[in-house]
């Protein structure tokens, strides 16, 4: 067969068909967005130097190398579908990160039915200068389109007689697919030499354990970059739930052991409150997004939380109580509250867990005596509750369907209505003695209340979000003194235990704007509290101990106070948390990112976690003072989380029941 040579201006002379140009390009590319990326963290300490680059490159010649085992017209096509795969990936990370100041997981993916309820939330983490990072795809799209529909462009690429890569003829199809399979093969070992390599050396430096560990997904990213770090978080998931599922470590095992025998060990304070308030009801509401710094606070002569700050003159109110949330947020800290273990340091336990063992204060009231039902006006399987909440012992969920939405709000109810139709049920429909359990919602990110509910005057802050947030918590606390007076019309108040506390921050960061809100300037320990700290209320039935506390406390103290309260020993639980009315047990207090305060030092990690990277305050002092302060809580700090991940991830409170009972019948 005679092959007529094509003409200068049919052949593809231009580097920009050659496939090495085509793939350099890709790299060049995705490596720009993972620096933008990396640009827009803002994160403490942690840098994208030339070994990280030289980490994402090889990881992208992992993601990519099987493309030059393909013809040269779906080598092509797949560099532009990996092109749009990784731009979304990329980017749907910066977006999270911008909430949650964490990255995305497999987890959290298996949640994506909650991204549709997100709605104004997520549209106010859009940036318009975002456009850039989709820059390039208005000549990557036009192109993958040629390259798929253009017969001229495809007859051109297809005949045999075009010469290949390079200089060399492509006409004997055994020796096109050599040159394929050596080029994939290059790209493969210098990938995994490029990606493995300062992964490996970083592992055996300064960041040795780092793989050891249930760290925060930021300081895994710091080692690995982002594509490699989303490689290592599906092999976790694969390694967790295929086959017989993950094996915990018996030493891992014994510590968590013998953490608990230790704990279980020391009797309780029986003090005067000790059971002082046996078969109470106990109302507790969740508080979305409810701080603690406006507590006591006005702006422009009116205050802020003024029903709040009057129910605490006749309460307990705890002045350094901690959020101790992950990124289950909301559920995290029904998690923390309910249950008193530690949240995951990666998902929510609520949908990773579910049908794990706990003790949840629920099921131990259900067991004596107590009705339980929990309240929050929206969808019963967000954040997978419905089965959580079965598995809790729960006997009925209030959840949307169960109220009349004649109310509307954000994203639901409106807290005033939610809170009206709470207290309706709890009267009509609840056996006392019971345990009630209420989430709100109006105060949710990004505080669009509507303008016929705002009736507080921001001055300053007018049109931002951190004035929309004021008026959402006005508006709340207003709701909540409507809900107190309920109660009390309904005689339900004189003999109820009340909780009020936040749930978690309000993902507004900007130190400039809480320092001028307060009138003063912030430094790191300032806003570490700030962003941690939310209130908690606690009214007794006949208003005893009232006061402010100002020992530090946290959400995983909820239950063990509340048994405390009720004469109910919790020492054969498997908690975690402090009894806040036994002045002789550890006040230590353990956030989800591994800071810390036992109140007399305060510890916030760096973003690398190295111990000595992190700083160490002095609160007598406000100062920072020798790290070497901190240790011994930072080893304490660091076993509670350890075995804390350990007994949630491997059903530890079933194994150790099983064992129990073993060791009960054999005796």
């Amino acid at each position: 067969m005679v092959v007529t040579r094509p003409t200068r201006s049919s052949m593809p002379r231009g580097l920009l068909n050659h496939p090495l140009t085509l793939y350099l390009i890709f790299l060049v590319l995705m490596l720009l967005k993972l620096m933008w990326l990396h640009h827009n963290l803002h994160a403490y300490n942690i840098t994208m130097g030339l070994l990280d680059k030289v980490i994402a490159i090889g990881s992208l010649l992992l993601l990519s190398f099987w493309t030059w085992l393909l013809p040269r017209r779906g080598m092509i096509v797949s560099l532009v579908v990996l092109n749009l795969l990784l731009t979304a990936l990329i980017y749907a990370d910066m977006v999270y990160y911008r909430y949650f100041q964490d990255f995305l997981t497999i987890p959290v993916l298996l949640q994506a039915r909650q991204v549709d309820a997100l709605g104004d939330s997520i549209a106010t983490l859009i940036y318009t200068s975002d456009l850039w990072f989709f820059a390039d795809w208005l000549v990557v799209i036009p192109f993958a389109a040629i390259v798929l529909f253009n017969r001229r462009y495809r007859s051109k690429h297809t005949s045999p007689s075009v010469h290949g890569y390079g200089r060399y003829s492509y006409n004997d199809g055994k020796a096109r697919l050599r040159r394929r399979l050596t080029a994939g093969s290059i790209a493969l070992v210098l990938g995994l030499g490029l990606a493995v390599g300062p992964i490996y050396f970083y592992s055996k430096t300064w960041a040795k354990g780092l793989f050891d560990n249930n760290w925060w997904n930021v300081s895994m990213y710091n080692v690995t970059g982002l594509l490699a770090f989303h490689g290592y978080d599906l092999y976790n998931y694969a390694k967790d739930h295929i086959g017989s599922g993950p094996q915990a470590d018996p030493a891992d095992v014994e510590q968590a052991k013998a953490f608990f025998a230790e704990r279980q060990g020391t009797a309780p304070q029986n003090d005067a409150l000790f059971g002082k308030y046996k078969d109470s009801n106990v109302i507790i509401v969740q508080g979305e997004a409810f701080m603690n710094f406006m507590i006591g606070q006005s702006i422009g002569g009116q205050e802020i939380t003024p029903h709040f700050n009057e129910l605490m003159k006749e309460s307990q109110y705890y002045s350094h109580f901690y959020h101790q949330t992950g990124q289950g947020r909301t559920s995290d800290a029904d998690f923390g509250a309910n249950i008193s273990l530690h949240p995951l340091p990666v998902g929510s336990a609520f949908v990773r867990y579910a049908d794990h063992t706990y003790d949840s204060l629920p099921s131990i009231l259900k067991d004596n005596g107590y009705s339980t039902n929990v309240f929050h006006a929206y969808e019963s399987g967000f954040w997978n509750r419905y089965t959580m909440y079965q598995n809790m012992n729960y006997d009925k969920f209030y959840s949307k369907n169960d109220f009349a939405q004649d109310d509307p709000l954000g994203w639901s109810l409106s807290d005033e209505s939610f809170f009206r139709q709470s207290v309706e049920k709890m009267s009509s429909d609840v056996t006392e003695p019971f345990y009630s359990f209420l989430i709100t919602l109006s105060s949710h990110h990004p505080y669009a209340l509507p303008k016929e509910k705002q009736q507080l005057d921001v001055g300053e802050f007018q049109g931002t979000m951190f004035g929309n947030y004021l008026q959402s918590v006005h508006y709340v606390d207003s709701a909540l003194g409507k809900m107190v007076e309920d109660l009390k019309n309904r005689g339900l108040w004189e003999n109820t235990i009340f909780m009020f506390y936040g749930d978690h921050d309000n993902s507004i960061k900007e130190q400039s704007q809480y320092e001028q809100f307060l009138g003063r300037s912030l430094n790191e320990l300032d806003m570490a509290q700030i962003m941690n700290e939310v209130p908690l209320l606690v009214h007794l039935p006949d208003g005893a101990a009232a006061g402010t506390i100002n020992e530090p406390s946290g959400q995983l103290d909820i239950t063990p106070s509340v048994l405390h309260l009720l004469g109910l020993s919790d020492q054969s639980y498997y908690h975690m948390g402090n009894d806040v009315y036994d002045d002789g047990s550890g006040r230590t207090v353990v956030l989800r990112n591994g800071t810390f305060s036992d109140g007399s030092v305060f510890y916030i990690p760096s973003d690398d976690y190295i111990y000595e990277s992190g700083a160490c305050y002095d609160l007598s002092t406000r100062d920072k003072t020798d790290i070497n302060a901190c240790r011994p809580s930072h080893d304490e700090a660091t076993k509670r989380l350890q075995v804390s991940d350990t007994v949630i991830t491997y059903d530890l409170i079933q194994h150790f029941r099983e064992e129990d009972n073993s060791t009960a019948t054999s005796q």
